[in-house]
């Protein structure tokens, strides 16, 4: 059969997808993720870390708040509502999040997992995507209309630090799956780069780890400060639906200078997880014989080189300009992540609008612009940091972005959006 939506990786956004179309009878949806099962950030799940926005910001509530996919409703078929209500948690731990949409993805036939999208493809005679599907028991076509990419963000390492990824240099999004390995290595010394929410998470746990394995410990970033999240309440307004859709109507290079300046809308460190930093480092200093531990902000990476078993740092000081060199045994990249051309769009790059830096053309239902002749709808999400935003990566766009992309899809108002969802007025009238 013929889908008529193809929805292309199984994150957030696209179980948002999948949950808010599972009552659109109307249109066929068939959602594909190569991971064997849902999980998201596996070597981030501290079993401490919690979300930065509130279980409100689940698949499906912001939109369609009666939702059988609501966060409620998964409270309740567990039989955790009266401890929820009790315990008073506005932002949830990411396991549990984790957990409740593994069990909409689990409970969703849309989704397939141990599924491959190797190439995507367009048939002009048919006027259809045709999308090459990879299982373990080999390789099968199918097609759809309109298609979604919800393939995520990669892993962003400084060019400095790649030559040497390996056992002792890795991205923090991997540091579960490698620590246990160091532990047992004798490192003595560990570097942290980047202080975003991963990397202060990621020194978190290795400080707290200390007494145990004697490492000292660096952390250091680029960026001025150790900064916090801002999530103040009308600076949480521009990541609205309202913002999104003033930002998309900016000219492209002040969308740009305006991202640049809203790093600590997403970047950020919550206040809470620098308070438990804080009180670690006091401890630290009661104990007295610890290894060392150092903070350095405003220094970036310049170079890395490996002699023998060390990895020697140069970095530079922003505000000095001196250049410091750090030895250390293990790197841990806490760099972010970024949006990348995923390679299955290989044979139709050259049917799609790119902008003038290589980055989607997107219009504001999310949609991509194409060629002329391309009939069938391509939708992205959180790839469109660009043109819509700093809401973009937002768990509290997801329903609202996949709401609109349905609605389009459909032709019509199938889920009633919110007009007014900020106090500000962005646009001088």
């Amino acid at each position: 059969m013929t889908y008529d939506i193809a929805a292309i990786g199984i994150g957030p956004m696209n179980l948002a997808l999948a949950a808010l179309a599972d009552e659109v009878p109307e249109l066929s949806i068939a959602a594909y993720d190569a991971k064997p099962v849902y999980d998201w950030h596996p070597g981030l799940m501290f079993d401490w870390a919690k979300l930065q926005v509130s279980f409100l910001a689940d698949l499906v509530s912001l939109v369609r708040p009666t939702s059988r996919w609501s966060f409620l409703s998964y409270l309740a078929e567990r039989d955790r509502m009266y401890p929820f209500y009790i315990a008073e948690r506005f932002h949830i731990p990411r396991r549990e999040y984790t957990e409740y949409c593994a069990w909409v993805a689990d409970s969703l036939p849309s989704c397939h997992f141990g599924t491959e999208v190797a190439a995507l493809d367009w048939d002009h005679n048919h006027r259809v995507w045709v999308l090459t599907l990879r299982t373990a028991t080999g390789t099968r076509q199918t097609t759809a209309r309109n298609v979604v990419l919800g393939v995520g963000t990669s892993p962003v390492v400084p060019e400095p630090l790649r030559p040497l990824l390996g056992a002792r240099v890795y991205h923090s999004g991997e540091h579960l799956h490698r620590i246990d390995a160091l532990a047992g290595d004798g490192v003595r010394h560990i570097v942290v780069v980047g202080s975003g929410q991963s990397g202060a998470e990621v020194f978190l746990d290795l400080i707290r780890q200390q007494r145990e394995y004697r490492w000292a410990l660096t952390w250091l970033t680029r960026t001025p400060s150790f900064a916090p999240l801002d999530y103040s309440k009308l600076v949480l307004e521009y990541t609205t639906p309202e913002y999104m859709r003033y930002f998309h109507s900016l000219d492209p290079d002040v969308r740009d200078r305006l991202i640049a300046s809203q790093w600590q809308l997403y970047k950020g460190i919550s206040t809470e997880t620098i308070d438990e930093i804080h009180n670690e480092l006091y401890e630290h200093m009661l104990d007295g014989n610890r290894p060392p531990v150092r903070l350095l902000p405003g220094t970036a990476v310049h170079n890395a080189a490996k002699e023998g078993d060390e990895i020697r740092l140069s970095c530079l000081h922003r505000d000095t300009g001196r250049t410091v060199t750090i030895t250390a045994d293990a790197v841990v990249a806490a760099t972010g992540y970024a949006a990348v051309r995923p390679a299955l769009l290989k044979p139709v790059e050259h049917l799609i609008a790119w902008d003038s830096q290589g980055r989607f053309d997107v219009m504001v239902n999310h949609q991509v612009r194409l060629v002329d002749g391309v009939t069938g709808g391509l939708y992205v999400q959180n790839a469109e940091l660009h043109t819509h935003g700093a809401a973009a990566p937002d768990l509290g766009i997801a329903a609202y972005r996949s709401a609109t992309i349905l609605n389009s899809i459909a032709g019509r108002e199938v889920f009633r959006l919110p007009k007014r969802t900020a106090f500000q007025s962005f646009e001088a009238v």
